[in-house]
C-alpha cells in the first residue's frame, strides 16, 4: 500500500520535486485521465516538478527582489514600451512554455496523436504556482489567447496562434487580455475604448485607457473595444488581437525581442503608450500597467459586437486557471508548513508532535485535497467540452455546459479565499521568519492577496452564480450531479458523512427553491452564502464518492479526508465540539498529513456504534 512522506527528511520546501511529494495532485490527475494519457504524462510530470522544485524555484525569489523594470522612452524621448527582465525570468519562461505547459494542451506532442486535455495544463500550472504564482498568470492568459483564437478566429491570424503554441522559445509570444478601465472595472459594459476601421491600412485602430494590463508587453493580447454605431452595453463590444509590435512588421516574438534587449525600435512598435507598471503588492514576476491606446492597430477577432461572449470563453479558462493556481499556492504554503512542523523543535519535541499544530496541519491538509479534487473536476468537465468541440461534435452537451456556467465561477471564488487563508496560516507556523523576506511564505501571502481579485471578485463571481441558476437552469445537473455521487457512497465507513452531506443538500435544494421567489435585492445579498453553500456540498459529494472508490481499492486515507470535510464545512457542532470528545485529528494526523495508507477495516472500527 506504500508509506507516509516523511517531511522531516527537509529543510524546507524546495530542491525537491514538487511532483512526488504531491499525492493529492497525482490522484486527481489519474483520475481525469484517460489511462493511456496518465501513463505518457506522468514521467513528464516527475521530469517537470523536478524542474519546478529546483532552477523555476529558486529563479522565482530573485525575480521577486528584482522584477521587471519599463522604460516608456528612449534617451531620445521616443516612445521605447521596452519591458525589461531579469535573466532568471527569462530562464523560467524558456523552462516551461519548453516543457510544453501551454502547447501540449493544444497541438499534439511530438509522440502523440492529438493533444492533452486542458487538464494536462491545469496540473502543469499548479505545479508551477507552487515555485510563482505570478508567472501562472502570463501562461494562464498564452493559454486563453490561444484559445480563443482556435475558437474563432477564421485564419488570418494563424501566424499569433501559432506562435502562442510554439515549444520553442525563439518561436514563443505570450498573452493578455486587456478588459479593466477605470471607469468600468467589473462592469465591462461601460468600457469606453473605440475602434475605427482604417480604409488605407487595412486594419482595425483602437483609442482608449486600458487600466490593469497584466502581462503588458504580450504580443497575443486580446482587447475589447466598440465599434462605431455598436449598442452600448457589453452587447455592442467587439474583440480585437493587439500585437506589441507592429503587426505589418510580422509577429514579434521572444527571440526577436531578446536580440534588441526589449523591443526593436521605430517602425517596429504598434501605436501604444506604456505608461507605468503598477506598484504592487506581489505577483512580481509579471508586468501590470497601464496602456493608451491611441489609433493603435489591431485586428478583429470572429464576429463584430460578439467580443464579450468570446471574452467568455477565454474568461471561463483564465478562472479555471486562477483556481489551479490558487492550489498550487496552498501546495506549497502546505509543504512549507509540513516541513517546518516536523523540523522545528520547541519544549523538547518536534512541534507536530502537538495536538494543536497537528489538528492545524490536518486541516490545512483537508482543504487542499478538497480544493483540488473540485478544481481537477471541473478541469475534467472543460477538457470533454474542447475535446468534443475540437472533434466537431453535432451538437454541445448541454448539461455540461450548463454545469461549468456554475462550478467554474465557484471554483475561482473559494479556491483564491482558500489560498489566502492557507498562505496566512503557513506565516504563522513559520514564526517570526515567516513575516520576513527572507522566507517565501512572506511571498506566498502577498501572491495569494490578488487571487480573489483576478477575474472577478466573489461578489462578481457570486452573482454570475445567480445568473447560471436563473438564465441556464444550471441547478438540475448539478442536482443530478450529487444526487448520483451520493448513490453511489454504500460503506459503512461513510454512512455518517453521507447521510449528512444528504441532509445539507435537502437544505440546500430548499435554498434554491426560496431564492426563486424572492425579489432581487435579497437573491444578490444571499448569492455569496449559497455559491460557498454549493461548493460544500458539491465537494463533499465528490470526496465521498472517491473515498467510496478507494475503500473498494483497499485505502480508508479518502475515507478520512472526506469525513474531516464533511465535519468542518456542513455540521452544526454542540458548544464548538468541546464537550462531544472528539479526538478524530489525533488518530487521523499521520494517514491525512503524511499520506500513510490505512486499512479499510481501521476506518470502520473508527465509526461508532448505533446506539
Amino acid at each position: 500500500m506504500g508509506t507516509g512522506i516523511e517531511y522531516g527528511e527537509f529543510d524546507e520546501g524546495r530542491h525537491v520535486n514538487y511532483w512526488e511529494l504531491d499525492r493529492t495532485l497525482q490522484r486527481e490527475l489519474r483520475r481525469v485521465y484517460d489511462a493511456d494519457e496518465f501513463e505518457w504524462a506522468e514521467p513528464r510530470l516527475a521530469e517537470f516538478g523536478e524542474l519546478i522544485g529546483h532552477t523555476v524555484a529558486d529563479n522565482a525569489d530573485y525575480v521577486d527582489d528584482h522584477g521587471p523594470e519599463l522604460e516608456t522612452y528612449d534617451k531620445y524621448g521616443d516612445v521605447h514600451n521596452a519591458v525589461r527582465y531579469p535573466a532568471e525570468q527569462l530562464e523560467n519562461d524558456e523552462l516551461a512554455y519548453g516543457a510544453g505547459i501551454v502547447a501540449d494542451a493544444f497541438e499534439a506532442p511530438p509522440d502523440r496523436d492529438e493533444p492533452m486535455p486542458i487538464s494536462h495544463f491545469l496540473g502543469m500550472l499548479q505545479l508551477l504556482c507552487y515555485a510563482d504564482a505570478g508567472f501562472g498568470c502570463p501562461v494562464a492568459m498564452t493559454a486563453g489567447s490561444a484559445l480563443v483564437l482556435e475558437r474563432f478566429d477564421d485564419g488570418n491570424l494563424e501566424p499569433y496562434y501559432r506562435a502562442l503554441t510554439s515549444r520553442d522559445y525563439d518561436d514563443l509570444i505570450e498573452g493578455a487580455m486587456f478588459l479593466t478601465e477605470e471607469q468600468g472595472g467589473s462592469d465591462v459594459g461601460a468600457n469606453e475604448t473605440t475602434a475605427r476601421y482604417d480604409d488605407e491600412a487595412d486594419c482595425w485602430r483602437l483609442t482608449g485607457e486600458k487600466w490593469f494590463c497584466s502581462n503588458i508587453d504580450a504580443e497575443g493580447t486580446l482587447a475589447l473595444a466598440r465599434t462605431e454605431d455598436a449598442p452600448s452595453g457589453t452587447d455592442g463590444l467587439s474583440m480585437f488581437l493587439v500585437p506589441h509590435g507592429d503587426p505589418d512588421e510580422g509577429v514579434l516574438t521572444k527571440g526577436d525581442r531578446c536580440e534588441f534587449e526589449g523591443p526593436p525600435p521605430g517602425d517596429a512598435l504598434n501605436d501604444q503608450l506604456y505608461r507605468r507598471l503598477k506598484d504592487k503588492l506581489g505577483t512580481t514576476a509579471v508586468p501590470t500597467g497601464e496602456v493608451e491606446f491611441d489609433e493603435t492597430k489591431a485586428a478583429l477577432v470572429g464576429e463584430e459586437e460578439a467580443g464579450f461572449r468570446q471574452m467568455t470563453e477565454m474568461l471561463n479558462l483564465e478562472r479555471l486557471a486562477n483556481a489551479a493556481a490558487s492550489c498550487g499556492l496552498m501546495g506549497r504554503a502546505l509543504l512549507e508548513s509540513k516541513v517546518q512542523a516536523a523540523t522545528r523543535e520547541a519544549f523538547g519535541t518536534t512541534i507536530d508532535e502537538f495536538p494543536l499544530m497537528r489538528e492545524d496541519l490536518v486541516d490545512m491538509t483537508v482543504d487542499y485535497e478538497a480544493a483540488t479534487a473540485y478544481v481537477h473536476e471541473v478541469g475534467r468537465l472543460f477538457s470533454a467540452r474542447e475535446r468534443a468541440r475540437r472533434n466537431d461534435a453535432a451538437t454541445e452537451d448541454e448539461d455540461a455546459y450548463r454545469l461549468l456556467r456554475l462550478l467554474i465561477p465557484i471554483a475561482k471564488l473559494r479556491t483564491g479565499r482558500m489560498a489566502v487563508d492557507t498562505a496566512s496560516y503557513a506565516m504563522e507556523i513559520q514564526g517570526g521568519n515567516g513575516y520576513v523576506d527572507d522566507f517565501v511564505t512572506n511571498r506566498l501571502l502577498r501572491d495569494a492577496q490578488v487571487l480573489p481579485i483576478w477575474e472577478g471578485t466573489e461578489n462578481v463571481l457570486s452573482l454570475d452564480v445567480v445568473r447560471a441558476l436563473e438564465r441556464e437552469e444550471a441547478h438540475e445537473p448539478f442536482t443530478e450531479t450529487v444526487e448520483r455521487r451520493l448513490e453511489t457512497v454504500t460503506h459503512p465507513a461513510l454512512a455518517d458523512a453521507a447521510e449528512t452531506v444528504a441532509a445539507e443538500y435537502e437544505d440546500l435544494t430548499g435554498a434554491l427553491l426560496t431564492l426563486a421567489d424572492e425579489d432581487a435585492d435579497y437573491v444578490q445579498l444571499s448569492a455569496k452564502r449559497l455559491a460557498h453553500y454549493c461548493f460544500e456540498v458539491f465537494t463533499a459529494a465528490l470526496l465521498l464518492a472517491e473515498a467510496q472508490a478507494d475503500l473498494e481499492d483497499g485505502d480508508g486515507r479518502m475515507a478520512m479526508v472526506a469525513r474531516r470535510f464533511v465535519t468542518n464545512e456542513l455540521e452544526a457542532e454542540e458548544a464548538r465540539g468541546i464537550t462531544d470528545g472528539d479526538r478524530f485529528v489525533l488518530e487521523a494526523f499521520e494517514p491525512i498529513v503524511h499520506h500513510a495508507p490505512v486499512d479499510p477495516e481501521a476506518v470502520a472500527e473508527a465509526v461508532p456504534a448505533d446506539d
